[in-house]
């Protein structure tokens, strides 16, 4: 399994190398996380582990997510137990706001901790995260169309995508062009970006360039598996 945390983002800064040079780098609040669960092929079906990040007040937590960190009792639980089934092991710790899954096992057990030093600098990581939300956006936002001319019979329109039809074969748009419509708000990944520096401390990760999402987002930090 490629190591991996949960974080939000702190915002964007730069740091200098020993020789000087400047390096554009976001940060990250990256752990510590807790291990919610760890789940195994011969009963879930694929080993993965899933991990939470920044506790949530039990007042504003569902019963769901207050029964994914503690043993809650229910009517379920005291039949499964009364028929010999054995029960998952609960982390007991606090709800969290942010839980994700990372694919692997790695050795991790229920209630352990994973911080910000599994990673070390000069490494690579993938960061995922949800990106800005732009609305519903035209072609040339979206797109990057050139947009139409701004004269020889252009009206009003300079900004609008042009014809999309087709003639009477196909008779109709072909699916897929790019039109107008939703832009931004959508699951998106940034690769192979260099780890900076490591802050265990103060649980800080550094990695060269941007990564998607506002600040205060969440993001998921993986070990890349591309090749330099």
């Amino acid at each position: 399994m490629s190591r991996g945390i949960l974080g939000r983002k702190v915002g964007m800064t730069q740091v200098y190398r020993e020789d000087g040079t400047a390096v554009p780098v976001t940060v990250i609040e990256a752990g510590p996380c807790s291990v919610l669960a760890v789940r195994e092929a011969d009963r879930d079906g694929y080993e993965a582990v899933q991990l939470g990040f920044l506790d949530k007040p039990r007042r504003l937590a569902s019963r769901a997510q207050r029964g994914q960190v503690a043993k809650i009792e229910s009517k379920r639980s005291k039949s499964r137990a009364a028929a010999g089934v054995a029960s998952v092991a609960k982390p007991d710790c606090e709800p969290k706001r942010f839980v994700r899954e990372f694919r692997g096992a790695a050795g991790l057990e229920v209630g352990a901790e994973v911080k910000v030093d599994i990673f070390t600098g000069g490494g690579r990581v993938d960061v995922t995260g949800t990106s800005k939300g732009r609305g519903f956006s035209g072609v040339i936002k979206r797109h990057g169309f050139a947009g139409q001319r701004a004269t020889h019979g252009v009206k009003k329109v300079h900004r609008h995508t042009g014809g999309t039809g087709c003639s009477a074969s196909p008779s109709r748009t072909v699916a897929g062009l790019k039109m107008a419509g939703q832009y931004g708000n959508t699951k998106t990944t940034v690769r192979n970006l260099e780890v900076v520096r490591v802050d265990s401390e103060n649980n800080l990760l550094l990695v060269r360039g941007a990564v998607p999402g506002p600040i205060g987002g969440y993001v998921c930090v993986r070990e890349t598996n591309m090749l330099r």
